[in-house]
Order: C-alpha cells, then structure tokens, then sequence
C-alpha cells in the first residue's frame, strides 16, 4: 500500500497563501480610497468651473461682493491642489500595494511548484518500491513448483 504524500511545508504554504489574502485586502481598500479621493477631486474641480462661471456672469459686483467671491475661488484651489496632492500620495500607495501582492504570489506559487515536485517525486518512488516488490515477488516464485 503506498504511503499517501505529506508536503512537510504546508503549514508555511498557509501562511504565505494567507499574507497574499492579506494583500489582496490591502491593495483593495487601497484602490478604493484613491478613487473616493479622485471623485473628491472631479468634485472640486467642478465646485471651481461653477464658481468661476458664475463670477464671470454677474456684471456688476460691489468691493464685498468681489471679496467674497475670490475669497471662496482661493479656497477651492486651494482644497483641490490639497485634494491633488493626497490622490497622487494614495497613487504611490496602490503601486506599493500592487507590487507587495506580487512578491507574495510569487513566494506562494514557488512552494506550491515546489510541493507540485515532491508530489510527483514521491509517487515515482513509491511506484518504484511497488514495482520492486512485484518483482521480488516474481522472483521468488519462479522456480516453484506447483502444489
């Protein structure tokens, strides 16, 4: 009877396959927060297109009134620069992630090859040592006669 095959590092194959889960996590809400900020971004922009439309339609404004208005205009630039600035941050962010969850597949698909070769290795062997009994087997009952 052939011994069933037990790959001796399987326990750090769940290990590497659970820090790839991990990774894939992390690269998910990753991708998530840079969109949000990038829908953040497409809104201020718009906020500013509607604020500058509309500075440039009233005709006659007074010295509050102007103050206001570029006051508000300032402020948009300056939260959609700050916007910017935080998209392209989580940007670089998703690429680490990225290239984090691709050094964890590759670690987790070596051993798995590596448990893949095992396997095949052991049943050669086992099917080597099968093949030797039959002919020990063989062997011995050559020369017998019958009963």
């Amino acid at each position: 009877m052939a011994r069933p095959f037990i790959f001796k590092l399987e326990k750090v194959l769940e290990f590497r396959t659970q820090l790839e889960d991990q990774a894939k996590l992390a690269l998910s809400k990753a991708l998530q927060d840079m969109q949000e900020q990038a829908v953040r971004v497409e809104g201020l922009e718009r906020d500013l297109a509607a604020c500058q439309e509309e500075m440039s339609r009233i005709k006659q404004m007074t010295q509050p009134e102007l103050w206001l208005w570029s006051g508000w205009r300032n402020r948009l630039e300056l939260d959609k620069k700050q916007a910017q600035a935080k998209l392209a941050v989580l940007e670089r962010l998703v690429e680490e992630r990225r290239l984090d969850l691709v050094a964890k597949a590759k670690d987790r698909k070596l051993l798995e090859k590596l448990r893949a070769k095992q396997a095949v290795r052991h049943g050669q062997e086992e099917q080597r040592k099968e093949q030797s009994a039959f002919d020990e087997t063989a062997t011995l009952r050559y020369g017998r006669a019958p009963y």
